[in-house]
This record gives structure tokens, sequence and C-alpha cells, in this order.
């Protein structure tokens, strides 16, 4: 086997170990607008600066940390979300995720996944100089988008790398990957139908403003 190739298969055999879960549950603390939107802009800017599909890393972040809020009747990714022992938590703060990591490892457990797109500590290790890192969404994102990236040249296809992305055995990342696939598409149609209004929006403001100053 050569080097690349090995390299390769240890890339692709550390993916599948990544996502371990699929969503993490349990614990609920209170949703705010301010924690709810702190993965999504951290996302859209990873997407941005590492040339990705559109909606990518949101669809993958809404597969593994996502919870559903109630009020707002919409799903988002939690950046404070811990999965552990086959358990997901989400935390209220940062802070508390932290502790709740330290107190893990403390215990002896080493697979662990954490932040907007959990990634997984034992498999990672190198990921991230400390646990504040690791739960700072632009490194947890950044990092998970760079992940996909080289999944998706070396699968050569979206798909594969999304299934590639939570396991390499296809009974599990068959039901993954459509799983967020689906996810996919509601972001793009949420993303596409927000521009359509804001763009209408945009034209009737134009043509109210041209009536207004043909009346005069």
């Amino acid at each position: 086997m050569t080097r690349t190739r090995y390299l390769l298969l240890l890339c692709l055999s550390a993916a599948a170990c990544l996502f371990a879960g699929t969503g993490a549950r349990a614990v609920e603390p209170p949703a705010t607008r301010e924690n709810a939107e702190i993965c999504r802009q951290a996302i859209a800017e990873s997407e941005k600066s590492l040339d990705l599909p559109f909606g990518i890393l949101q669809a993958i972040s809404l597969a593994e940390s996502g919870r559903w809020d109630r009020d707002s009747q919409e799903r988002f990714a939690w950046p404070w979300t811990v999965m552990a022992r086959g358990e997901g938590k989400y935390y209220p703060s940062r802070a508390e995720a932290i502790e709740a990591v330290r107190r893990l490892k403390a215990e002896g457990v080493r697979n662990i996944d954490v932040g907007c797109m959990q990634v997984n500590l034992h498999y990672h290790p190198n990921a991230f100089a400390s646990l504040e890192e690791a739960f700072d969404p632009a490194a947890n994102t950044r990092y998970a988008g760079e992940l996909f990236a080289k999944l998706r040249e070396a699968q050569r296809s979206i798909s594969r790398a999304i299934a590639h992305y939570h396991s390499t055995t296809r009974t599990f990342n068959e039901p993954y990957k459509k799983k967020v696939m689906r996810l996919w598409n509601e972001e793009r149609r949420r993303h596409y139908e927000a521009e359509r209004l804001r763009k209408l929006a945009e034209w009737k403001a134009q043509r109210d403003k041209r009536q207004k100053l043909a009346a005069n």
C-alpha cells in the first residue's frame, strides 16, 4: 500500500468517526436568537472561504447538533453541544460545555463529539489546540469544512462525501446521506425563497419611489 493510499484511507476512516452521533438530545436549555445564529454565521463564513456548495455544512450541522425551537418553528445547530456515551447534550453556554468535556475526560471517556459540527476529539486529537478552540464556532466549522473538502475531492462526489463524512460503512452512511440531502434541499429552498422575497421588496420599493416622483 502506498503512503498516499494509506493517508487517504486514514482520512476516510477518521471521517467515519467524526460524526458518531446523529443529533444531540436530552438536555434542552432555553433557545435564544443569539445562540441560534452562532453556528449559522460561522458555517456561512467557512462555506464561503472554502468555496463549498452553499448550505452543505449547514445541513450537516443540523443533522449533527440541530435542535428544534417550538417558538420560532425552525431547526438550528447548537454551538455548545456535547456527544458522549451515546448521549448528546445541549449546554446553555460555552463554559458549561467545556466543563462537561473536562469531567468526561477525567472519568476516562475519550470518544467525545463537540461543537456545531460535532468534531470527534478522539479521532481528531490535533484538530484543536484546546477545548476553548474546539468550542470556538469558527475553528470548529473551519476544521469540519476542510475535512469535507478533502472527502469531496477524494470521492469526486458531493453525495458520497456526505456519506463518508459519517461512516465508510454503507449500512450507516446511506440513511445519514439521505437525511443530510433532505436538510440541504430544505436549506437551499429556504435561502432562495428569502432571496426572492428580498428582491421583490426591493423592486416594490423602487416602483413606489418612481410612482411618487411621477406624481410630483
